[in-house]
């Protein structure tokens, strides 16, 4: 018994028939690939319309726009961050003061 219907006589689709799997999960893992890169890159939380962690109006990052824009040193953002956490019931993380 011949294998691939027949590959020696002519008759049948012959070793070609191997290749229409590989053809369609060429176009099914292209289509996938395609869809994460546009479409579904917007569902998952990421690009510039996620809402950041912390609002841009909260006292925290109020205070970390003045530390960065240098009106406050290091000790005085550490102490003012650590009254904040206290008040909003939040830990310090970093292990600051």
């Amino acid at each position: 018994m011949q294998t691939l219907a027949n590959f020696g006589d002519g008759g049948g689709p012959g070793p070609w028939i191997l290749f229409l799997p590989l053809i369609w999960a060429l176009v099914i893992g292209g289509a996938v690939v395609l869809l994460r890169r546009t479409v579904w890159r917007g569902r998952r939380g990421g690009g510039p319309w996620r809402r950041p962690a912390v609002a841009n109006d909260s006292p925290i990052a109020v205070l970390g726009h003045r530390f960065a824009s240098g009106e406050i040193d290091e000790d005085e953002y550490w102490r003012r961050l650590s009254v904040l956490n206290e008040e909003f019931g939040r830990s310090a993380k970093g292990g600051g003061a």
